[in-house]
């Protein structure tokens, strides 16, 4: 092999095809090992949209994100919430290390402006990470989401419903959580390199309690979630 050869080969941009997915992706630990070391990048990666596919609203999700979100908040950058399913408990986020000051909820009204103020803010520049609830959503509204998570270089979440898994996505990352005995299940369904990857077994917080209504409980609920 020429010395040309080698050297371009020992780039970290390299996949070959014997190796586990890696790729050289800026990105932020996830707070869980064993989770980072099936992640291209080892960890979150940035100037991308996640889609997070789950069985119901609040099986512990959010504690898949917290250790990254209490990172990312310690930065000059802001942590969007845009319609979240319950109201955000300030304490419970601020026990789990993230810096409050930091934090922006966006109630919007309809999935339209749910997805134009996720798209404008993954595209400001100025959002560590933007993590949006869409009601419906299809693959031309991911593509114009991961466009601008592109640009803005901001780390991106969607969460929907787990039936979404058989259709098509545009985005580089999907994961697919489930929940046994108090333990989160974290399927890779997509990303980028190749291989398949194992379900991971993580621990996880308690789900939110059952048929609450959201308007009336929801603050212990949302804090019981994440604490």
């Amino acid at each position: 092999m020429s010395s040309a050869l080698q050297s371009l080969l020992q780039n970290p941009a390299i996949w070959r095809g014997d190796e586990q997915a890696r790729v050289a992706l800026p990105s932020i630990p996830t707070g869980f090992s064993e989770f980072d070391r099936e992640l291209p990048g080892g960890g979150w990666p940035r100037g991308v949209v996640s889609e997070l596919l789950t069985e119901r609203t609040g099986i512990g999700e959010l504690s898949l994100l917290m250790p990254a979100l209490a990172q990312l908040s310690q930065q000059d950058g802001w942590l969007m919430l845009i319609a979240p399913p319950w109201i955000p408990y300030a304490p419970a986020l601020a026990a789990r290390g993230i810096r409050l000051s930091r934090v922006i909820v966006a109630n919007t009204v309809s999935g339209k402006d749910t997805l134009w103020a996720a798209e404008q803010s993954l595209r400001a520049g100025n959002c560590s990470a933007v993590l949006a609830w869409l009601a419906a959503f299809n693959e031309h509204g991911l593509r114009r989401l991961q466009l601008a998570a592109e640009e803005g270089g901001s780390f991106g979440v969607v969460f929907g419903e787990s039936s979404r898994a058989a259709l098509p996505s545009p985005v580089p990352l999907r994961i697919r959580l489930g929940v046994r005995q108090g333990r989160l299940s974290v399927k890779i369904l997509k990303r980028r390199g190749s291989g398949l990857t194992p379900t991971l077994w993580l621990d996880a917080e308690k789900p939110f309690a059952a048929a609450m209504p959201p308007r009336i409980q929801a603050r212990p609920a949302f804090a019981h979630a994440v604490a």
